[in-house]
């Protein structure tokens, strides 16, 4: 599958908290933690288990940073 997102990074899901409409999928990036929140029934449709490479799209059309 090819995406205009820019920003994709590959990984393994190391942790899933599935709720009753959204469900919170956490994928490891050498070391580095992003945290997704997606809807349950998305989470179902992709058969997402802890293990499982994935990876994770970030699209934004502006990026903040602080300090």
């Amino acid at each position: 599958m090819q995406l205009s997102a820019r920003n994709q990074l590959k990984g393994k899901i190391i942790d899933i908290k599935k709720g009753p409409v959204s469900t919170e999928v956490v994928i490891d990036i050498n070391g580095l933690n992003i945290v997704s929140s997606i809807t349950t029934g998305s989470a179902e449709s992709l058969d997402l288990n802890i293990g499982d490479e994935a990876t994770a799209v970030i699209k934004a059309s502006s990026v903040m940073i602080g300090k």
